[in-house]
């Protein structure tokens, strides 16, 4: 199958870098939420002047937010990707991915899209990912993934052996809570390798060059409608809270029926990131020439038509990634169910419109820390955290659906102000199967108040 000329398309990536450090010299002083700005003069020299008016509107707009990644390119991102994405959708549910945006400027929307990401970024510990979150053995072991070197750009340059990815095995071994956070720790790793490489190099690096090597896909893969799901979810949330992510991607090894793989994750793309992938069949005279043209032959591994070889002389490159392989059973974790402690209470909630239960409780002291564990019987259950007052409720753990019945499900929250707080279980997106919950919740002053 010869590379697809609908998605072949000419480089955009400017060839010319700025000449610039992540080094705290070249931002000046700190604004009253710790976020740097830059000097334009050294860091937006291949900024036209509409883009640099519209990066330092933006700027200005979300004064009152503290940024993660304070450079000018992060929010010329969010401007960038409004222009060709518009909508993303979740049909029949409602919840913390939800992006619409429609009329008013590129900066009205992008700020709009901007803040509803970093709001999600605080719901779910994002921005300190990196250091709370530990991939358990069975990612370290089996998800074919790793970075390589940098491309002919300055970008890192990563690889994934998704066409043996067990995605059977690994969604039977982890709860989709667990994976979905590994894959967040895994994108914001590569946020993290673009601003090193910028401290290295002195260049503004913002994207990435990803490698998806397709060859072990299996029809029945592509089909297991979890993996399908789950994975199109996460399609859906990098396009909500990662725009303009990737600077080229190369799918190699694409069997024939990829094209229903693609089919359905396209309605979720931007249209500038569909034009950055080039797709090609199991034919090595095709992609090899074609990676070489981006990537330096010694940062590619030999495997891929590169020089890249682990010290034993190893193409594939051991020592930087795995290359998946089949997940043994004894990960399973329906092989280790979750066993109920004599201290916890039970609930039954049954399914479908009615299938809720509200636990109140009263908060006296400030900073106070709710505690909660729980596991269910009978399947999934959706939880979420809430504060309550006459004017409406505000989110402290957004809904979230967890599998409950095949591990403890553990967590808290600090509860910032006195008041009323609710701990609802929702089942409601279960029509047939009522479920029995066994949960703890306790309320604790926090240490810091002693």
């Amino acid at each position: 199958m010869a590379s697809m000329s609908v998605m072949d398309t000419q480089l955009s990536q400017r060839s010319k870098f700025n000449k610039f450090s992540l080094n705290k010299n070249n931002f000046k002083q700190q604004d009253c939420n710790g976020n740097y700005a830059q000097y334009h003069s050294e860091s937006n020299s291949d900024l036209t002047k509409d883009e640099l008016k519209a990066v330092q509107q933006l700027r200005m707009a979300i004064g009152d937010c503290k940024l993660h990644d304070p450079r000018d390119v992060y929010l010329l991102k969010w401007l960038t990707g409004i222009r060709t994405f518009h909508r993303i959708s979740f049909p029949n549910r409602k919840n913390m991915f939800d992006v619409v945006v429609s009329g008013g400027s590129d900066v009205a929307r992008a700020e709009k899209m901007l803040r509803q990401s970093l709001e999600w970024r605080r719901l779910n510990g994002v921005d300190e990912i990196l250091d709370t979150f530990k991939p358990s053995e069975v990612f370290q072991k089996y998800f074919p993934a790793g970075e390589a070197g940098i491309d002919k750009f300055g970008c890192p340059v990563f690889i994934y052996a998704s066409g043996r990815l067990d995605m059977k095995g690994l969604l039977a071994s982890t709860t989709k809570k667990e994976f979905n956070n590994f894959l967040i720790w895994l994108t914001e790793k590569k946020g993290h390798a673009t601003r090193v490489t910028s401290e290295r190099t002195g260049k503004v690096i913002s994207k990435c060059t990803f490698i998806f090597d397709q060859e072990g896909l299996l029809l029945s893969d592509v089909l297991y409608k979890p993996a399908m799901d789950f994975s199109l979810e996460f399609t859906k949330l990098m396009a909500a809270h990662y725009p303009d992510y990737p600077r080229r991607v190369f799918i190699i090894n694409a069997p024939s029926y990829f094209s229903i793989i693609f089919s359905l994750s396209k309605p979720f793309l931007r249209e500038c990131d569909v034009l950055k992938i080039k797709l090609f069949g199991n034919n090595k005279n095709e992609w090899i020439p074609a990676l070489l043209e981006e990537i330096d032959a010694d940062q590619l591994p030999a495997y891929y038509g590169g020089t890249m070889t682990d010290p034993d002389g190893d193409p594939k490159c051991p020592s930087k990634f795995n290359m998946g392989g089949k997940i043994p059973h004894s990960y399973y974790l329906c092989n280790k169910p979750p066993m109920a402690k004599d201290y916890m209470e039970t609930v039954n909630i049954m399914a479908g419109a009615g299938g809720r239960k509200k636990l109140k409780f009263k908060v006296d002291i400030a900073q106070s820390v709710m505690s909660w564990e729980f596991m269910t019987e009978g399947g999934d259950i959706g939880f979420r955290v809430y504060s309550k007052d006459s004017k409406g409720h505000e989110d402290l753990f957004p809904p979230c659906r967890v599998d409950s019945h095949l591990v403890m499900e553990e967590g808290q929250v600090i509860c910032n102000q006195p008041g009323n707080y609710v701990f609802e279980f929702d089942n409601t997106h279960s029509y047939l199967r009522s479920k029995k919950v066994r949960y703890h919740i306790v309320l604790q002053p926090s240490l810091d108040n002693f």
